[in-house]
């Protein structure tokens, strides 16, 4: 991006959205206790696959079931594109062009993983690789899980983009409303990642953790991820040009603090982003 003015507060803002959307509740999926699934949602970012299907083959009790999630969509070039410049995954981008995004992950879990070894120490590994949207990822999800005879996890952690967490959580509860209470599963977030910005100079800059393995080149270009934050604002937002009961009716009501509103406008004008 060119250079921004007042740039320290524009990363505040970013800042503000992007904690909101991330809806960390789970921050350490190495240490959790075990649950009936995890759910996997194929994104750019591939660490966050990477980091869980490590956490597998160091604990397979962590899950009884792994579902891989994602078909063939719009952002769908975007993981191959991530594949190929992968330090270590680009050596099969080859292999994955064309391939649906959940068969995209099985082919990193299956090359750089211990596949055996997580299967045949209790975690039984599912794909699900029709979905084309955050919606369907949730209803697709429930039919692998039904045709395996899972009609109602107990537990299930979800790793999704971290733009798309807290919506991805209402469209998982959305797709097991039909269910009495009692038998709807327990849904967590875990975006294994939650985005910061910070100003370098006259430019903004990721804030990475040094602690993990994950570079500049894993994330998003800045003006895509600004993008994908004030389009998930308006998204979630229960308006009549929402994804809520007044809008699309895509999923439940979600709350958006005006504070968040806030945040997203200010990107919206000072960066000049529309989506």
């Amino acid at each position: 991006m060119s250079k921004i003015d007042g740039g320290k507060n524009v990363a505040d803002d970013i800042n503000i959205v992007s904690h909101f959307l991330a809806f960390e509740q789970i921050k350490n999926i190495q240490t959790h206790n075990p649950v009936d699934c995890i759910v996997i949602c194929a994104s750019s970012v591939l660490y966050q696959a990477s980091h869980v299907f490590s956490a597998l083959e160091k604990r397979p009790s962590l899950a009884k079931n792994l579902v891989l999630v994602g078909g063939i969509g719009h952002s769908t070039s975007l993981i191959y594109e991530a594949v190929e410049r992968h330090p270590t995954f680009h050596a099969i981008k080859d292999h994955v062009t064309g391939l649906p995004e959940a068969q995209v992950l099985l082919q990193i879990l299956e090359r750089f993983f211990d596949l055996d070894g997580i299967e045949n120490n209790g975690c039984r590994v599912l794909i699900e690789d029709r979905s084309t949207n955050c919606g369907a990822n949730a209803v697709e999800t429930r039919k692998v899980l039904e045709g395996v005879r899972i009609p109602d996890p107990g537990s299930c952690i979800f790793v999704q983009d971290p733009t798309m967490s807290l919506r991805t959580l209402a469209s998982f509860e959305k797709a097991y409303g039909d269910l009495p209470v009692d038998k709807r599963p327990r849904f967590s977030a875990c975006p294994v990642i939650v985005p910061r910005m910070r100003m370098e100079g006259e430019q903004l800059e990721y804030v990475l953790d040094e602690s993990r393995e994950i570079r500049k080149e894993d994330m998003w270009e800045t003006k895509r991820f600004c993008e994908l934050l004030v389009g998930e604002v308006a998204r979630l937002t229960d308006d009549e040009n929402g994804y809520g009961p007044r809008g699309k009716g895509f999923i439940g009501h979600v709350d958006v603090p005006v504070e968040v509103q806030e945040a997203a406008k200010k990107i919206r004008e000072r960066l000049g982003v529309s989506r």
